[in-house]
């Protein structure tokens, strides 16, 4: 099944959805692509950005941030930050 998948508009507006992202090696995210990504405890996340930039890291991501990223998949394998919510 192909599903439709749109990149987001990123503006000022708040999220309206919210999904908690169990890290998955083998696994797109079952709702893609995220508006950001909020880290409940600090470290790093590897991922698989919308646009195909595949993968990255980005290393010592804070604790109780939002990082804006549009990303579909997050890794097991390189991901150290924990309690990850993608928002929508």
């Amino acid at each position: 099944m192909t599903m439709n998948k749109k990149v987001p508009t990123f503006t000022n507006s708040s999220a309206r959805d919210a999904v908690a992202i169990t890290p998955n090696d083998g696994a797109d995210l079952a709702k893609y692509p995220t508006k950001g990504i909020y880290v409940g405890v600090a470290g790093d996340i590897r991922v698989d950005l919308i646009d195909g930039t595949a993968p990255v890291t980005f290393k010592d991501v804070s604790k109780g941030s939002i990082f804006p990223v549009a990303v579909k998949r997050v890794y097991a394998t390189g991901t150290t930050a924990t309690d990850i919510v993608g928002v929508y």
